[in-house]
């Protein structure tokens, strides 16, 4: 992660599945493209149920984020986006209040970083296309990023993490030695992101939002007094609340 390339004491911190893109999530478009590309030996599939039994104690969220045995000997230069059509195809674009309130940050000044539990070579990807998007509009922006990173041997990856799987309160830990090196006042800085598993980065600054939050982060927010934003489109918002609707429905007739 980059340091304070602003000289300013502000940073806004962004998630980035169901926050800043639609989903599903940039890792399970991965999984499929390297599905679809037949990337993946399939003895990665039992080593992949073995980690997870062995994580299942620690909990689903663990179990989901801290297990990348899949990649195991995936090539990193097989495994990235390489080429322009498949870039347009695999990277999803940003909700457009999304790009709004991203510019707005840069305009004044801040430093802005996303902090995901993505595998670092999406985030990537997604910081680029960010960049390019702003720069579209006229907006000069730098961004930084903080998400999964993966060992490497001779140009493969291992399946084993480097330092912290990037959810939960790791989130937190991540943003404050962010904050430390790169000398951002924390009381002053923005977070956003969308579901429970944020509410650690959210809590670690004095601006936190909740956006197109799910039903656990909405409950949080509201208790907690944060700004709550909906930047999904309006068709998907629509079909998420006649969700919850019928799931409210089926819980009372049960």
């Amino acid at each position: 992660m980059r340091g304070n390339e602003t000289g300013g004491v502000v940073a806004a911190f962004f998630d980035l599945d169901g926050t800043l893109i639609p989903g599903p999530s940039l890792e399970r478009r991965f999984f499929a493209d390297l599905r679809y590309r037949r990337t993946i030996p399939i003895g990665n599939y039992f080593l992949w149920v073995a980690k997870a039994l062995r994580l299942a104690p620690r909990g689903i969220q663990t179990t989901r984020h801290a297990n990348k045995m899949y990649l195991r000997g995936v090539r990193r230069d097989g495994g990235e986006f390489s080429d322009a059509e498949r870039i347009n195809r695999a990277i999803p674009r940003f909700f457009p209040a999304a790009i709004d309130q991203v510019g707005w940050h840069a305009k004044q000044g801040h430093g802005i970083v996303l902090v995901s539990g993505t595998l670092a070579p999406l985030a990537d990807e997604m910081a680029l296309a960010l960049v390019v998007r702003l720069a579209v509009r006229g907006i000069e922006a730098s961004v930084g990023v903080c998400a999964t990173r993966l060992e490497e041997n001779e140009g493969g990856w291992t399946g084993r993490i480097l330092g912290d799987a990037m959810f939960g309160e790791a989130k937190a830990r991540a943003v404050r030695r962010i904050a430390a090196e790169g000398g951002f006042d924390l009381s002053q800085c923005y977070a956003y992101g969308n579901c429970a598993n944020d509410r650690w980065m959210l809590e670690a600054v004095g601006r936190p939002t909740a956006v197109n939050p799910s039903r656990g982060m909405e409950r949080l927010a509201r208790r907690r007094g944060w700004s709550v934003l909906l930047w999904a489109e309006k068709s998907t918002l629509t079909q998420t609340v006649q969700k919850r609707h019928r799931r409210d429905q089926a819980k009372k007739v049960a």
